[in-house]
């Protein structure tokens, strides 16, 4: 049974955490995803067998969580990332961001860089509202857009219904216009054959960041999900690896 932070914007965040020694593990989910998925279910049974504390949740309008999926935006988003990293987590964090939880990740590093130990990505997708769907619309779709929402094709289910308050909101979040500095081990995951976040946003991404402990683990074959044997166990090994240059 999941547990619930409640928020101070009025939003309840279902969220379940294991006790453990740290710094602690906490999962940032994609678009439309929730914590139940197969990375984030994975790396909480890999965390507990080390006896390392770890969080995972669901933004607002995901999952569990309340809200409408429809009304949310990053803005919504990062805030329930910071309200559960703050609240529910002791000391800093090694944050391991999943497409649009790369993007929150970062966001975080910009906001509260003393909660975080190091940071994992795995597709990271920033600026992906702008970058991805609002630059890759056609006119027909920017006009549905302005009359408030636009369905786009999901491999994973049902269309995405996008909103013009999304991709509003969206530009008031991005983190690849202005200095983006990282100040802990990052290690950022892509596949070659991710369909939904090109290999250019990964170098386009560790271009544009500075730090002094920055790298780029390219997975031949991997797809978006990075959900395969191959691919958690990369995840894991990366993660080890970012634990030990933070401590």
């Amino acid at each position: 049974m999941a547990q619930e932070l409640h928020t101070g914007a009025g939003r309840r965040i279902a969220y379940h955490q294991t006790e453990g020694f740290g710094p602690g593990l906490v999962f940032l989910g994609g678009f439309k995803s929730d914590m139940g998925g197969t990375k984030a279910v994975h790396l909480e049974a890999w965390a507990r067998a080390q006896g390392r504390a770890f969080l995972r949740f669901d933004y607002s309008g995901h999952g569990a969580s309340s809200g409408a999926f429809t009304d949310g935006c990053i803005g919504d988003w990062a805030q329930d990332a910071q309200d559960a990293i703050t609240q529910l987590t002791k000391g800093p964090q090694i944050l391991i961001g999943s497409s649009m939880g790369g993007w929150i990740s970062l966001l975080m590093a910009k906001r509260i860089p003393d909660k975080i130990a190091a940071l994992v990505t795995i597709a990271a997708a920033p600026d992906f509202t702008e970058d991805s769907m609002w630059a890759d619309f056609s006119d027909d779709q920017k006009r549905a857009l302005e009359a408030g929402q636009v369905a786009l094709p999901s491999e994973y289910g049902e269309p995405y219904i996008i909103t013009k308050h999304l991709i509003e909101d969206g530009r008031n979040h991005l983190v690849l216009r202005d200095p983006l500095h990282l100040p802990f081990p990052v290690r950022m995951m892509q596949g070659t054959d991710d369909a939904d976040v090109d290999m250019s946003v990964a170098l386009r991404l560790i271009s544009h960041a500075t730090g002094d402990d920055m790298r780029l683990i390219v997975l031949k074959g991997g797809d978006h999900r990075f959900s395969d044997p191959a691919a958690l166990k990369l995840i894991e090994d990366a993660t080890t690896n970012a634990i030990e240059a933070a401590e």
